[in-house]
């Protein structure tokens, strides 16, 4: 991870503080703007099914930290326990009547924005994943992890999850190495091109991530 890290570490030096201030001010407007939305939303999906309308879950962050990520719970729950795990089908029966709204628009991914004002992630960025699969990263693919997670990136407004896991690394790893607030600017403008046309939300035939045949 040596290399990959230093080359993140080395570009990422030169936006540091643009961007975390860009980040504390997209968050701070974006978290009060999204409050009204957020309390009617969770208090649809208490209603629709029980457990918490937050959904938390370990990810890992830069350097291999790990966090609690936040999100509007859109599936049954316990539903990471049942049926296809961590994969998300189209029509997938876990997922609620509301969850499938805030998933097409992107709706469940509005508390990632107290993730952002705690300094976990970022506004863009890769996705963060959860541990078994970084534990299958190889040393180049670890480079992913010297930049803060985000709630968008490269990866997210160039296919996201309809892309093979190994694709969507590599566009993650290109991030990397030529991030630049000009480049988030671009990711920022994409986004919402890629929500309004929900493309890429299910990762269908070629996408998503298969963990490893146990022997």
């Amino acid at each position: 991870m040596g290399d990959a890290g230093g080359l993140g570490a080395g570009r990422g030096n030169a936006v540091t503080v643009p961007k975390r201030t860009l980040d504390v001010l997209l968050a701070a407007a974006g978290s009060v703007l999204s409050a009204p939305l957020v309390t009617l939303v969770a208090l649809a999906i208490r209603i629709e099914s029980p457990g918490s309308p937050i959904y938390r879950q370990t990810r890992v962050g830069q350097g291999g930290a790990r966090f609690e990520i936040y999100k509007l719970r859109t599936m049954m729950h316990g539903a990471e326990f049942t049926g296809a795990g961590l994969a998300i089908e189209r029509g997938d029966a876990r997922i609620t009547r509301v969850g499938g709204i805030l998933r097409r628009f992107s709706l469940d991914e509005l508390p990632n924005l107290w993730n952002v004002l705690r300094g976990e992630m970022s506004v863009v960025g890769p996705r963060p994943t959860v541990p078994a699969q970084v534990e299958q990263y190889t040393p180049r693919q670890r480079g992913r992890l010297a930049v803060k997670p985000g709630i968008t990136g490269w990866a997210q407004v160039n296919g996201r999850a309809a892309l093979p896991w190994s694709d969507r690394i590599e566009l993650d790893l290109w991030y990397v190495e030529h991030q630049s607030l000009a480049l988030d600017l671009k990711i920022l403008a994409m986004t919402g091109r890629a929500v309004l046309s929900g493309q890429g939300l299910y990762k269908g035939k070629r996408g998503g991530w298969h963990p490893p045949s146990a022997t």
